[in-house]
């Protein structure tokens, strides 16, 4: 009973409830904070990316239709869809000469990976 009366007490007096939220909230971010220090490293030079990271969902790709021209942007799985058979345009972006590519009237160039 006694416990009842220092929620009701805590409830109805507006600073000791928000020091409570406060501290809750603290207890929550520092147990997500563990895993946030490993912050992504974003790498945004193809050439700094592994191959067989380029066409994954870690890839962002810029997408300029030239018939609307609106921008947008897509994954690495997306990308490759685009690329479709065009391998000489896939060997091109694979080495790094280039970081874009053009599929029908959309000019698609990488942006980043996030590691």
């Amino acid at each position: 009973m006694k416990d009842n009366k220092e929620i009701e007490k805590i409830l109805l007096d507006d600073k000791e409830y928000e020091k409570l939220v406060e501290s809750k909230i603290k207890k929550e971010f520092s147990s997500v904070g563990v895993n946030s220090d490993k912050a992504k490293k974003i790498i945004t030079d193809i050439k700094n990316v592994p191959k067989d990271k380029l066409f994954s969902k870690s890839a962002v790709y810029l997408v300029l239709n030239k018939d609307s021209d609106s921008k947008s942007c897509i994954n690495g799985i997306q990308a490759e869809g685009f690329l479709g058979s065009q391998n000489s345009a896939r060997e091109k972006f694979l080495s790094g000469e280039t970081d874009y590519f053009i599929s029908g009237n959309s000019y698609i160039r990488f942006l980043k990976f996030k590691a």
